[in-house]
């Protein structure tokens, strides 16, 4: 680009993939990464299945006795979404920006690209979701992204 001048395409973001690995309690751990998050001012967008965002919701409003992260799903309305710091989406399509995405997909989610930080939550005790995120994890590193381990029972 010459000197003076400025680009009119936005700055392209460098997605960090980050797989946390060993989560006894995968829903539970959701919670917890998003309150923490959330803490920090970042915006997420959690991918699912119908039914495991249908149980995760009922544990976003009670994550303990005096703390709860509000949050919409994909079907409540713009001005909803707009207004909420966490979405529980089945489809990335038509969604506000977010910062975060946390897939809980078997699949590397089309569009993934568009987000600032994308965390794979692996369960311990299934075999299934491990291979799953295997797979993922050699689709994002053949995309030629760097990806992050987060080992769950190193941190205790």
């Amino acid at each position: 680009m010459r000197p003076g001048f400025r680009s009119h395409l936005p700055p392209r973001v460098v997605t960090e993939i980050a797989f946390h690995f060993n989560a006894p309690d995968k829903l539970g751990y959701v919670c917890r990464f998003a309150r923490k998050a959330l803490r920090h001012g970042a915006r997420i967008v959690v991918l699912g299945d119908g039914a495991t965002l249908s149980r995760l919701s009922p544990r976003l409003w009670s994550v303990s006795a005096t703390d709860f992260l509000a949050h919409a799903c994909e079907s409540d309305g713009a001005q909803m979404l707009a207004a909420s710091p966490v979405i529980l989406a089945e489809h990335l399509q038509d969604l506000p920006h977010y910062d975060v995405l946390v897939n809980l997909t078997p699949q590397v989610p089309s569009g993934f690209e568009r987000f600032a930080r994308v965390v794979e939550i692996v369960s311990s005790g299934d075999e299934m979701d491990r291979q799953d995120a295997r797979a993922r994890w050699r689709d994002y590193a053949a995309r030629g992204f760097s990806i992050v381990r987060h080992d769950l029972n190193l941190k205790g």
